[in-house]
């Protein structure tokens, strides 16, 4: 049996290391509420008949504020070349600078291989892996996301959606593709106006980037037409 002596130090030591504990808690509580999350955003992309659109919202969440409600994350970053982002602003600027050097380094070979470097150093360089971002990239003949995971994921139906009411805005654009009369752009449109009314990360600021699919085959007609 213990001494009363004994079980009084016990005690006192039980005392305190529920009390370290507790602590412990308050701390990483606190931490959290000072180091709020970054919210994504939402990036859909949709492919019909001969336009491509790709369309994003323009709210920046810091934990429950909004910091910015007219964010630009979908870009052209050439003629036939469109990017959106969702996650951190400035670790998809980091990536786009590197998407873009890649696009230069494999000119004219359309976006498929730049994605795929850009994804395999994105999921083995110590800097890049701790980046937080999804990317969205198009072009007229593919449709790509890209993640930190070292994913380069393709759409069978040409339409895909990234960020925090990605899916949302996927389901709205995938029951809207077969509505005859209804265009890429107006398909992107009311399904981002779907994902807007269901998530809180979403705001009607709307950025949109349309490619004309047909533009590459007047082109070529116009070329075969010039040479001798």
């Amino acid at each position: 049996m213990l001494s009363r002596a004994a079980r009084a130090g016990a005690k006192a030591a039980h005392g305190a290391s529920s009390n370290s504990k507790l602590c412990s808690k308050l701390y990483s509580s606190s931490s959290v509420l000072s180091s709020p999350e970054m919210h994504g955003t939402t990036i859909l992309a949709v492919r019909k008949d001969s336009t491509l659109c790709m369309i994003g919202d323009g709210q920046v969440s810091l934990g429950s504020i909004v910091v910015k409600p007219n964010a630009k994350k979908v870009r052209r970053l050439r003629p036939n070349i469109v990017t959106g982002f969702a996650g951190s602003t400035a670790d998809a600027f980091t990536l786009l600078e590197r998407l873009e050097s890649r696009i230069e380094a494999f000119e004219g070979q359309g976006i498929t291989r730049p994605c795929v470097e850009l994804a395999k150093a994105w999921r083995t360089d110590k800097y890049l892996r701790r980046l937080e971002a999804v990317l969205l990239v198009a072009d007229r003949k593919n449709t790509y996301e890209l993640t930190g995971n070292g994913d380069v994921l393709e759409s069978s139906d040409g339409i895909m959606g990234v960020g925090s009411g990605g899916a949302y805005a996927l389901a709205a654009a995938r029951a809207l593709k077969d509505v005859e009369g209804m265009g890429a752009e107006e398909i992107a449109r009311k399904a981002m106006e779907v994902a807007s009314d269901m998530c809180v990360y979403t705001n009607k600021e709307f950025v949109v980037e349309v490619i004309n699919l047909d533009d590459e085959e007047e082109e070529g007609k116009e070329e075969s037409k010039s040479s001798p």
